[in-house]
């Protein structure tokens, strides 16, 4: 990384989350590299709140912020209650230093206020659109005016716009992107405060960028447009331009931008869905760069020593939800049975499964987590697998209990060879429970799937469960003899109708 990364000066990036909703998964990429080359330079990760859109305003939308930057434990240094020697961290909290900063650029003939109509402006973009002009915007009416150089007030019910330069060119090297160059008589002169006294996005990024000592801008390419506008207004001031690295759009996999209709976007939507951060951290780091192209699987450490945002790809990434699934599945592997059962323990405890009737001990959970952690992809599919056994009730059908090449009287038989079995077994092990139950099968000369199923049916109400003889270990003697026997009075009450 150049400049700003490999100087003396300290690093200091910022996430600027708008309070407009819960926060996309490309918003939270954005913290993430953000907060990866803090660490990566022992440097500052900052959070501020740019709301100075208050018609878009959501409320607890901060907090939905703060709880995905704290899942996936990306801890900030300075904002969101962590203030710091560059506050207030929210952006209508410093309505006094933009006004500040607009007069400064008011009185040096940098802007002017602007008094236009709607329905002006609406006829000026008319007669372009029909000219077919090739600059389209602002005309520039009120530029011309002395008196619209005078120093602004709230009061005075305008909006304030920047005076661009109406020749030359704005250039910057993007980390990404290498070289940008706009003309600047192409840009119109564009809005830096609203006729409500709010300055734009355009005017405050840059004034609070700057104040508080950001050296790198991480940001969607979405804002390239934006460039020369923020650009002029740091030369407007003589301010120093930070560095800036555009990184590309997430896409679905039909190759548009990543949307609500592609399914979850949210990073809180994927948290209750089941992934866990590090498995989300991994997934998100690799959609435009890679270590080597081959390495899929990277701890965190690696990715604070090995990330470099001028490796990132200029071009979109797909968002492959099949390989999220894998990769979380992973991770999932990758835990000893404890660490899983206390993961999914909360992970249950903060969303309860809906097809329990009640919710299994911690304790229980490291004996259960062993028999599925293989097949899970996420936690939320550990339910299905194990619903069961925290059922008080499980429901079939006589034909559910008949397997493939059986009939309602074999059935029978194997459900009261198993009562009697288990009735007079002295241990109720796995161990114990297999070797009774494979002694059944020998005895009765049939095949294992056929006298197998129609037990797991009984006991589980699911044609596919975790491991058989370890389940029924966790069911207990009694909740399996009962199970076993409601079996037997639903064949017997079918027989005899």
């Amino acid at each position: 990384m150049r400049n700003n990364l490999n100087s003396d000066k300290r690093v200091r990036v910022r996430y600027a989350p708008s309070p407009t909703g819960e926060p996309h998964v490309g918003n939270i990429r954005t913290a993430l590299f953000d907060w990866i080359i803090a660490k990566k330079f022992n440097g500052d990760f900052i959070v501020r709140v740019e709301d100075t859109d208050q018609d878009r305003k959501v409320e607890g939308a901060i907090d939905l912020q703060k709880s995905s930057l704290m899942w996936l434990g990306l801890e900030w240094d300075e904002g969101l209650g962590k203030e710091g020697q560059y506050g207030p961290y929210v952006q209508s909290e410093r309505l006094d230093i933009y006004l500040e900063h607009v007069n400064f650029l008011i009185s040096n003939d940098k802007a002017y206020k602007c008094f236009c109509t709607p329905e002006r402006l609406e006829e000026v973009r008319k007669q372009q659109r029909e000219s077919k002009s090739e600059i389209v915007g602002y005309d520039g009416f009120c530029r011309q005016k002395q008196e619209n150089y005078s120093t602004y007030q709230v009061s005075d019910g305008c909006v304030v716009r920047f005076k661009m330069p109406q020749n030359g060119e704005s250039t910057l090297n993007d980390l990404v992107r290498n070289q940008i160059t706009f003309e600047n008589r192409l840009i119109e002169d564009f809005v830096i405060i609203k006729s409500d006294g709010f300055p734009t996005y355009h005017f405050a990024s840059v004034i609070d960028d700057h104040l508080m000592e950001i050296s790198l801008i991480v940001r969607g390419e979405e804002w390239l447009s934006s460039l020369p506008r923020h650009i002029q207004i740091h030369q407007a001031f003589d301010w120093d331009i930070p560095d800036f690295a555009h990184i590309p759009t997430i896409l679905a996999p039909d190759k548009t931008k990543l949307s609500k209709r592609h399914g979850a976007t949210s990073v809180l939507e994927f948290k209750k869905e089941g992934y866990l951060p590090e498995a989300m951290i991994n997934f998100l780091c690799l959609l435009g760069w890679s270590i080597d192209g081959e390495q899929e699987l990277i701890s965190i450490d690696d990715l604070i020593q090995k990330f470099n945002i001028t490796e990132l790809s200029p071009s979109g990434s797909v968002f492959d939800k099949n390989k999220l699934n894998w990769m979380n599945g992973q991770y999932i592997k990758r835990k000893t049975p404890s660490q899983l059962a206390k993961i999914l323990y909360d992970f249950w405890v903060e969303f309860p499964p809906e097809s329990f009737d009640f919710t299994p001990s911690q304790k229980d959970l490291e004996i259960i987590v062993p028999l599925i952690s293989e097949r899970l992809k996420t936690l939320r599919e550990a339910e299905e697998w194990v619903a069961f056994l925290y059922k008080n009730q499980i429901s079939y059908t006589v034909n559910d209990l008949i397997q493939k090449k059986s009939d309602i009287h074999l059935t029978n038989l194997f459900i009261e060879k198993t009562l009697n079995s288990f009735n007079g077994l002295q241990k109720f092990d796995s161990d114990s429970i297999e070797n009774h139950l494979r002694d059944l099968i020998d005895e009765l000369e049939v095949k294992p799937g056929m006298f197998l199923g129609t037990i797991r049916m009984a006991t589980s109400g699911q044609k596919v469960s975790p491991p058989l003889f370890e389940s029924l270990e966790i069911l207990g003697r009694e909740k399996t003899i009962n199970l076993l026997k409601q079996a037997d009075h639903m064949i017997k009450q079918s027989i005899n109708a």
